[in-house]
């Protein structure tokens, strides 16, 4: 079993005094000497988690917010890790795939322990619209052009010069004259549960990210959606010659129970919030605290095993971020899970 984390960033990351700091700060200039707070405790954290046991870091994109750009933060963290994998999210549509390329390409040769990409259909439209992009939602074109960009990255990495006929990104004699550090290509990492995303994820998925409905209400009952979901990949994986492996992203929450550990996480985020919406909180925490990762860590270990009997390889956990929660996730799930 591999585990991951995400990257800290104003729009993912929850239950952090620094990230509440940087955001505070996003609006004007940093006093002498300081960096962002976004990347110092960015990086402290994810030295933690390297000495913890953690394998991948998944840096979320966003750009319409205090966020730093993506690619920057992974290439200033992942530069300064000696083994941990960084994953990079990535939209078609706002990006082209040759210049993806040539940042991935970059990325390898900075981060000793590799990179991937976490490929991303769909999104805020307005952040597509004010970067020039197009979102394509509620159209199945989208993953038609994600399709098409995955092959278009694979091919410019393993060829010199790189054609490609395409609706979206047709490649004439690409030439990309730095060369990657690891000649296989990135693994794509994707999310998608439409019946054409699907088709994508079982055409150039390496991952896929499992998804669930929202409206459920026990851990019991996401299971049985997770085995469901992994049954019809397994199916179209098959029928494709390819395989795809299945990743799995629940929060992760220390208490005496489960109940407990979900209350002392929304106590945690609301107390970070500058006018916290209890309610609206509760409503959007709840969903990801079904993946049955909170409790005691006993607890959470079972789980972690029930997920890897399924055909889960990667648990990338959602938390409220901490350095003394990636040690404690280190040193009472991770170390004993992986002795056995």
């Amino acid at each position: 079993m591999q585990f991951g984390l995400y990257g800290t960033n104003s729009h993912v990351t929850v239950g952090s005094s620094e990230i509440a700091q940087a955001i505070l700060e996003s609006r004007g200039p940093l006093p002498e000497g300081r960096q962002d707070m976004q990347y110092e405790f960015g990086l402290d954290m994810m030295l933690a988690a390297e000495k913890a046991g953690f394998d991948i870091i998944l840096f979320a994109e966003r750009h319409l917010g205090p966020d730093l750009a993506t690619w920057v933060v992974a290439g200033a963290i992942g530069s300064r890790l000696e083994r941990m994998r960084s994953m990079v999210a990535v939209h078609p549509g706002l990006w082209h795939p040759a210049l993806v390329v040539k940042l991935s390409m970059s990325l390898d040769r900075l981060c000793k322990g590799g990179m991937a990409i976490n490929l991303v259909t769909g999104a805020n439209e307005a952040e597509f619209q004010m970067f020039g992009g197009t979102a394509m939602l509620n159209t199945d074109g989208r993953y038609v052009r994600a399709t098409e960009f995955a092959k278009h990255i694979k091919g410019a990495w393993e060829n010199d010069k790189f054609s490609m006929e395409g609706d979206f990104y047709p490649a004439h004699n690409l030439e990309l004259r730095l060369k990657p550090r690891n000649n296989t290509p990135p693994e794509m990492f994707t999310a998608a549960n439409s019946e054409r995303g699907r088709q994508m994820v079982s055409e150039i998925g390496d991952w896929w990210f499992l998804p669930y409905d929202r409206n459920i209400t026990t851990t019991d009952e996401l299971l049985r959606e997770l085995e469901k979901s992994i049954a019809d990949m397994t199916r179209r994986m098959n029928r494709a010659g390819r395989r795809v492996r299945f990743a799995f992203n629940p929060f992760v929450g220390f208490g005496n129970d489960s109940q407990g550990a979900v209350e002392a996480v929304i106590e945690r985020i609301i107390a970070h919030e500058k006018n916290p919406d209890t309610a609206k909180i509760k409503r959007s925490m709840l969903p990801a605290t079904l993946g049955g990762c909170m409790g005691t860590p006993a607890q959470i270990r079972m789980q972690i095993g029930r997920f890897h009997d399924m055909g889960i390889e990667l648990i990338l956990f959602k938390m409220a971020a901490g350095i003394n929660e990636v040690e404690r996730i280190g040193a009472e799930v991770i170390e004993p899970y992986r002795k056995g």
